[in-house]
């Protein structure tokens, strides 16, 4: 019954999210890229390592990582309304211009990176069932990853970039599907379970989490390519969405869980996907393959979603001298570069400290902006400075979780 039911509820939440009315509309259209970014397959692996690392306490560790990652979207936001307005005003020579440049460079690096990495482990899933020494399959999966960066680039060209966004799109309504599914899955055998003995682990609280919590910002982070959209959507549009991608996405994450509560030990010593594989098909032998197509669904729009960034942050690094389409390009070909000269699982944790230092420098950004402009008073001066040392201490000693 809870196979039967996860099923019905995952078709009917993704049919609804495509053909819905107002899945065709702007505001939808314009939310879907940040919530794919920020909803990779970080959300299947955040309750383990909370557990591990917090016991029973996990929901409040995770609750604590979402409003910094809130309160660093709060910083972006006031970018989009104040900060890029700012800019255009700036001289080239100026310093706040080139403080930018380097925050732009930062996330450039960020975003490279976080997509071959995406894709890399996408491809290395697909291969699982594959037999072959492990230097065929990185070659495989690095063609894989190419293959994918390459069919992105031609529906860019094809059209404009939309056609990646439409991809985007059809990627989140089948992971939200998914996660609709395995989260009803979830309540269900909780809900007809009720003498189920919980055995929760013992609350932990320790200054040796810190590292591990903070590095678990890469797997919220992903609400900043509302900043780089700015070519499709006017200002109030994309700082509205890009808060609905962050409450639904925090939604998901609490939701989730919530509803481990009643796995919380074994889920503790479950290693990443594979190890909540295990414990989802202790509850019903289909959700885990709800958990594998969620991975797979959630690096690939995550994976769109960045790229979609990248080709807005290339637009505003060449001072929109390159176009959305032949900036498109550029990013996909430094995302390639990546694939083949580096390798993303050993250099991730360069990513995960890149976006952490661009949250840094964003509130610098902020803070310089608001005193340039005269918008804003003591507090918000002193929530910039905040949230940019939380950042930087982030980028500083973070543990790189998503490795």
């Amino acid at each position: 019954m809870i196979s039967a039911v996860a099923i019905a509820v995952a078709i009917l939440v993704t049919l609804i999210l495509t053909f819905g009315r107002f899945a065709k509309s702007e505001a939808w259209c314009a939310t879907v890229t940040p919530l794919a970014s920020i909803i990779g397959s970080g959300f299947l692996i955040c309750g383990p390592l909370l557990a591990r690392e917090f016991g029973a306490g996990a929901i409040i560790a995770m609750t604590a990582l979402l409003a910094i990652a809130y309160a660093a979207g709060g910083v972006v936001r006031y970018n989009i309304q104040y900060a890029e307005d700012h800019a255009a005003t700036l001289d080239f020579n100026d310093r706040l211009a080139w403080t930018m440049r380097v925050a732009q460079i930062l996330l450039a690096i960020a975003y490279a990176v976080s997509v071959a990495y995406y894709l890399k482990l996408l491809a290395e899933f697909l291969l699982k069932a594959v037999p072959g020494a492990p230097a065929d399959h990185s070659v495989l999966s690095n063609v894989i990853v190419t293959t994918i960066l390459i069919a992105l680039a031609a529906l860019s060209l094809s059209g404009d970039i939309r056609k990646v966004e439409h991809a985007a799109h059809t990627s989140v309504s089948v992971k939200i599907g998914l996660i609709a599914g395995l989260l009803t899955g979830l309540g269900l055998w909780w809900a007809t379970n009720p003498a189920l003995a919980i055995a929760l682990p013992s609350v932990k609280a320790s200054w040796a989490g810190l590292p591990m919590l903070l590095g678990l910002l890469i797997t919220v982070q992903g609400f900043e390519t509302s900043r780089y959209l700015g070519e499709q959507y006017d200002q109030e549009t994309r700082i509205r969405t890009m808060r609905h991608a962050q409450w639904i996405s925090s939604v998901i994450y609490i939701l989730f869980l919530a509803l481990l509560t009643p796995v919380l030990e074994p889920a503790s010593r479950a290693e990443g996907v594979a190890g909540i594989y295990d414990v989802m098909a202790m509850v019903a032998p289909l959700l885990g393959l709800f958990v594998l197509g969620g991975a797979l669904t959630s690096q690939l729009s995550a994976a769109i979603a960045d790229s979609i960034g990248s080709g807005g942050l290339m637009v505003e690094v060449s001072r929109r001298r390159l176009s959305v389409r032949s900036a498109f390009l550029v990013a996909s070909a430094l995302s390639v570069a990546v694939v083949w000269l580096t390798d993303p699982f050993e250099v991730i944790a360069l990513s995960s400290r890149a976006f952490a230092a661009y949250y840094a420098v964003q509130a610098l950004i902020a803070l310089w902006v608001s005193r340039r402009i005269g918008v804003g008073g003591p507090v918000l001066h002193a929530g910039f400075v905040l949230i940019g040392l939380v950042c930087l201490i982030a980028a500083m000693v973070g543990a790189p979780a998503e490795g």
